[in-house]
């Protein structure tokens, strides 16, 4: 194996960490395969519970539709990278890069719930209303992991990453829905979500596109 190609054995009896290869797959795919998955950083863990997958050149509300920019550089790979983008000049989300290295896609982490490192959790989070809203959406996920923009580009597969992917169990009860916040695509189903995870977003139909 390469490197990114090593299975590590998460905590707490978590499943191995994902391997380069694991990842190196179509968004869509890559997308049911991280529900469940455990993802680690700065003293706090969240169980993933919502998804959304982005292509390139053949989804209008991708980063990658126009080409290749310095900003969405890290989603044309390799996979198993963390992209990270600021939005609409508050908000960090952040993003599993999969398919292969130059080939654009990505996997947006919607959602998670909160299974380890609560109490620093709420401290990143004060204004949250209970435990299930402390990573419910991208933004707040990002905030309880302490995610920002210095973590662009971070190798989620080493097993010396300050943050780290892990296999979960798989999901059988899965939903399936238009992305969130989208303008272009809008009905495109390649949203999904544990069924009936209190901690999933809300859905809202956008008015204006992801930036590019």
């Amino acid at each position: 194996m390469g490197r990114g190609d090593r299975a590590e054995v998460g905590p707490q009896g978590r499943g191995a960490q994902f391997t380069r290869s694991e990842l190196a797959v179509d968004p869509l795919d890559a997308a049911r395969l991280l529900l469940g998955s455990y993802l680690e950083s700065a003293g706090v863990t969240v169980r993933i519970v919502e998804v959304e997958a982005y292509r390139g050149g053949d989804d209008p509300a991708s980063h990658c539709y126009r080409g290749r920019t310095p900003r969405n550089d890290v989603m044309f790979g390799p996979a198993g990278h963390l992209y990270v983008y600021f939005v609409y000049g508050m908000h960090f989300c952040a993003n599993v890069v999969s398919l292969t290295d130059g080939v654009p896609g990505a996997v947006l982490l919607r959602a998670g719930e909160v299974v380890s490192g609560v109490d620093l959790a709420r401290s990143r989070r004060p204004a949250a209303r209970s435990e299930a809203d402390l990573a419910r959406g991208p933004a707040k996920l990002c905030g309880v992991l302490d995610l920002d923009r210095g973590h662009n580009g971070i190798d989620l597969t080493s097993p010396t990453s300050p943050v780290r992917l892990y296999k979960g169990e798989p999901v059988a009860d899965v939903s399936v829905g238009p992305r969130v916040g989208v303008a272009v695509a809008v009905d495109v189903p390649w949203r999904f979500w544990v069924t009936g995870s209190t901690a999933v977003s809300t859905y809202r139909r956008g008015t204006r596109a992801r930036p590019a």
